[in-house]
């Protein structure tokens, strides 16, 4: 597959035609209408096709999209009507028209590209039921042989694409057909825009806008979800300030007393319990650093890859008919910000005062990719297998591996030699005592499961709405448009998981566990066994999607997608209650 070019330009800009300049339409892909992810190429039915097949070059976002573009026999002209024109004449075979018999069962769709445009329609349409029980009247088929092509235009542009097949009487597929000759016809209607110059633009968007029947209610939801989580969020803050003055005020009440009242009180303070008794211990390294910090690394390069796309997104170098411009940019920016993971992990491997250096540059620059390559081996193999156009071609696994090898993991490299000189010992407000204190019995209800159950429900509920749109935007058919949402969703999200993982580590404190480093990574990135649980309930509940082939990728990909999110949240859940104790242990006078 050839590949225009590795930068593609994100604009849409619509293309400018004179009368009776061709028009190009580019075949692209059939499938089950249900399995977006499920798709073939338009050709491999028995439809009309040129003597010698041309694909169009693609970007690289548009072949990871599945995408596989190329030339047809359809002559239109700008601004030029045509009526009932003859496309091909072929015959059907009995080979060929079970395979039609068999697509059109499946509710297969094809998908043309006119101008950027995506135009879709039914190969066919079948009946069912029926009061005489004969099985050739209780399930009949019929293949749509017309297409009538609608072009609504402003100027020297064309600004909307649509396609109707029923216009025209379909023929029916009798199951006893041995062969059939068919005829292809098609249909070309052009309407002029009433739009002005001035207001062009606006209208535009207002096509492409997302959800546009739900969007009051979209609004609604998210509004809603922004208040309770607000309110959540200051109850948190409210709750841990109060709490933190009346432990300042206790412990620090020595600070004012006479000799005999401060040793009157350091007396009751061996015997007391909380927070400060474990002021020896709280900043203990945790075990497997190596690891450890190879989490806190790809997670910060994952925060710079979110908010990149986002910030993107919003500026608008994303049109949503070039969804592939996603794709492209999401692999690019991942290459780019290889340098952040390397240098957030090896700056805090050093600072854990790490010796095995090569070793942590291994694990941050596979901790990612080895699961994602693992997952996208099966699921390729399947799609090829099945002969899916979703098989990524041979040509762009290599450009993959290239930008990785050349981009990728040097910059890796880079970003953790620069991590590890520019690194500063590790800033302790408390001394760490020699011997590790005995950690006290714990109440089941502080038990890991309890602690990540806990810490991901309050992020999950804050992006629950939004998640919604997100997963029919990925795995349906909708454009999704409202990226400023998407935004605020997206700081909520990281405000909530910030604040819970905090109030979560004060309580660990509290009860005098010091083993808070690696319990602060699932604080807020168990939010991935919530996301999970959902994906399971949208793929039941909320979709159609059936056949082995769309549920191994629906599933590998969610696994995948809930492990980002372990990764984001978790080092930000991390450095969010290392800065909490930091503040609080430097506000406790210990000597």
């Amino acid at each position: 597959m050839k590949h225009s070019s590795i930068f593609l330009t994100f604009f849409h800009v619509l293309s400018s035609y004179q009368y009776g300049d061709k028009i190009d339409l580019f075949v692209n892909k059939v499938g089950p209408y249900f399995n977006p992810q499920e798709t073939y190429h338009y050709y491999s039915l028995p439809v009309c096709r040129p003597g010698k097949i041309e694909h169009k070059s693609l970007t690289l976002g548009e072949v990871l999209d599945g995408d596989r573009m190329a030339y047809s026999m359809y002559d239109f002209k700008f601004r030029v009507p045509m009526v009932n024109r003859v496309l091909c004449k072929i015959h059907l075979n009995e080979d060929d028209l079970q395979r039609l018999r068999s697509a059109i069962e499946e509710l297969y769709y094809f998908e043309f590209i006119v101008d950027e445009f995506p135009v879709r329609g039914f190969v066919g349409h079948f009946e069912e039921g029926g009061i005489v029980p004969i099985p050739h009247l209780m399930h009949r088929t019929y293949l749509w042989t017309h297409l009538e092509f609608t072009f609504e235009y402003h100027l020297d542009k064309i600004i909307a694409v649509n396609v109707t097949t029923s216009v025209h009487k379909p023929i029916y597929l009798e199951n006893n057909f041995e062969s059939i000759n068919v005829t292809h016809t098609y249909s070309a209607n052009w309407v002029p825009s009433r739009l002005t110059t001035a207001n062009y633009e606006k209208i535009k968007q207002d096509k492409l806008r997302f959800f546009p029947k739900n969007l009051e209610i979209h609004w609604l939801s998210v509004i809603n979800s922004i208040t309770l989580v607000g309110l959540l969020m200051g109850f948190i803050i409210i709750i841990l300030m109060r709490v933190l003055k009346n432990d300042f005020s206790r412990y620090n009440r020595m600070t004012d007393s006479t000799e005999a009242e401060m040793q009157e009180q350091f007396d009751a303070f061996e015997d007391d319990n909380g927070w400060k008794m474990i002021h020896g211990d709280v900043f203990r390294f945790p075990p497997y650093p190596a690891l450890f910090c190879a989490i806190l690394g790809v997670g910060c390069q994952f925060i710079c890859l979110a908010t990149g796309i986002i910030l993107m997104a919003v500026a608008g170098l994303f049109h949503p008919h070039r969804h592939g411009a996603i794709n492209t940019a999401a692999v690019l920016l991942y290459a780019l910000t290889s340098c952040v993971a390397g240098f957030v992990s090896s700056c805090y491997y050093r600072k854990f005062n790490g010796k095995r250096y090569i070793l942590n540059v291994v694990i941050t620059s596979s901790l990612f990719t080895m699961p994602f390559f693992s997952v996208w081996f099966v699921i390729n193999g399947i799609h090829w297998y099945a002969g899916s156009t979703h098989a990524l071609p041979f040509t762009t696994i290599l450009l993959l591996i290239f930008i990785w090898i050349i981009v990728g993991f040097p910059l890796t490299i880079i970003g953790a030699i620069f991590g590890w000189n520019n690194a500063e010992n590790f800033e302790m407000p408390c001394r760490t005592k020699p011997v590790p204190r005995q950690i006290p019995p714990q109440a089941w209800y502080r038990n890991l499961l309890i602690h990540a159950l806990l810490g991901g429900f309050l992020p999950f509920s804050a992006i629950s709405v939004e998640l919604y749109y997100v997963f029919a935007t990925i795995w349906g058919r909708e454009q999704y448009t409202l990226y400023g949402i998407l935004l605020i969703v997206f700081v909520i999200l990281l405000s909530v998981s910030a604040c819970v993982s905090v109030a979560l580590t004060y309580f660990q404190l509290s009860s005098e566990d010091y083993r808070w480093w690696w319990r602060s990574l699932f604080s807020a990135g168990s939010i991935a066994i919530f996301i999970f649980a959902y994906g399971v309930y949208y793929f039941e509940n909320r979709s159609n999607m059936t056949g082995i082939v769309q549920s191994i990728e629906f599933f590998g990909y969610l696994t995948l997608i809930c492990y980002v999110f372990f990764l984001t949240l978790g080092s930000l859940g991390f450095f969010s209650s290392l800065q909490f104790i930091k503040y609080i242990y430097l506000n406790l006078k210990m000597d």
